[in-house]
């Protein structure tokens, strides 16, 4: 049974009500909860905040949202609510904000434009705290908010150019030379890549690196072991479907993300061809769910719990002042996972 009947029969309380139990007015009420003090004693303080506990009283925060032109809302843009990978660091960056008292709003953009534009406009009527992209598209929506002086922060992808706002994530390009790397190590010539959509600078910094590191080495792509692909596991095992329509296969393939890597996996799986043995597959993101289903898979590991602490941060930095210069840039760590 609830021990306030209030919660559960009764009309959400107001400020009216505070006041009137407290016996009190409505405008000491107001100073308490705004952390006035020196308009009231240390008594009455204390009855005022029992009676709202007591009452289980939330005061609407419209008004002081006007009078700074910043609510308690944070908005995080995403691409694809379905991908673990996003859903891994909105969690991470969900819990970072809850300690810092902020609410966040979940966006879908679907990774297109109009979406992400409309989005855009409706938090900036909300008044939003900060606009997270993580995972963000070109628009012009979006190169108007940057010019209205909105609060954002990009993660994961680069921001467009001749756009100045701050930039978290991992050092893309040097993990794709570090894998490079690893495949010169164990010799896994040829060697192929299905990589993500080139628009990105995520997926573009990774495999162009990978690409490059390769090539200085003397080791050339061919062409037919090279295949784009969204970054979903339908469209991983349709790339591998093409790449691999013919002998010889590849040594080992890169994938922009852990996703392209099952799809690729499972094509394996249909033509009996052995992971790793006779095929290694190495991804991106290493998605908390490897551990438990894809011990097959080296992948290259993003720290997921940093991105809540950076963008907490971040987000902090710019709510004391608006036009203050925090970093341009964090580059959060990563590192190589090879489970064999």
């Amino acid at each position: 049974m609830s021990r306030n009947p209030r919660k559960n029969t009764s009309p959400r309380a107001t400020i009216d009500d505070v006041a009137a139990e407290a016996g009190v007015s409505i405008a000491t009420v107001s100073r308490v909860l705004n952390g006035i003090t020196h308009k009231a004693s240390a008594k009455t303080q204390q009855h005022v905040l029992d009676v709202v506990a007591r009452l289980d009283y939330r005061p609407v925060h419209a008004g002081r949202a006007l009078r700074t032109m910043r609510s308690a809302l944070v908005a995080l843009f995403v691409p694809d609510t379905s991908n673990m990978f996003y859903a891994t660091i909105a969690d991470a960056i969900a819990s970072h904000l809850k300690d810092s008292g902020s609410s966040m709003i979940l966006c879908n953009t679907r990774d297109e434009p109009a979406i992400q534009d409309r989005f855009l406009e409706e938090m900036e009527s909300h008044l939003v705290n900060g606009i997270v992209l993580l995972g963000a598209v070109d628009s012009p929506g979006l190169r108007q908010a940057v010019a209205n002086r909105l609060p954002v922060i990009f993660l994961n992808r680069r921001p467009p150019a001749g756009v100045d706002a701050p930039y978290i994530g991992v050092d893309n390009p040097l993990a794709g030379r570090e894998v490079a790397e690893h495949f010169l190590e164990r010799r896994w010539i040829p060697a192929g890549a299905i990589h993500g959509p080139l628009t990105s600078s995520a997926s573009r910094g990774r495999y162009q690196s990978f690409r490059t590191q390769l090539a200085r080495a003397g080791v050339k792509l061919e062409k037919r072991f090279v295949q784009p692909a969204d970054l979903t596991i339908a469209s991983g095992y349709q790339a591998a479907v093409d790449m691999l329509s013919e002998r010889p296969y590849p040594r080992a393939i890169f994938c922009g993300n852990d996703l392209i890597a099952y799809g690729l996996y499972w094509r394996c799986c249909e033509l009996k061809i052995r992971v790793p043995s006779e095929l290694a597959i190495f991804g991106f993101d290493d998605n908390p769910l490897n551990e438990w289903l894809a011990p097959w898979l080296d992948t290259v590991r993003v720290p997921y719990e940093d991105y809540g602490a950076a963008v907490a941060r971040a987000l902090s930095l710019l709510s004391e002042s608006p036009r203050r210069r925090i970093p341009r840039e964090v580059i959060l760590p990563h590192r190589l996972v090879i489970r064999r």
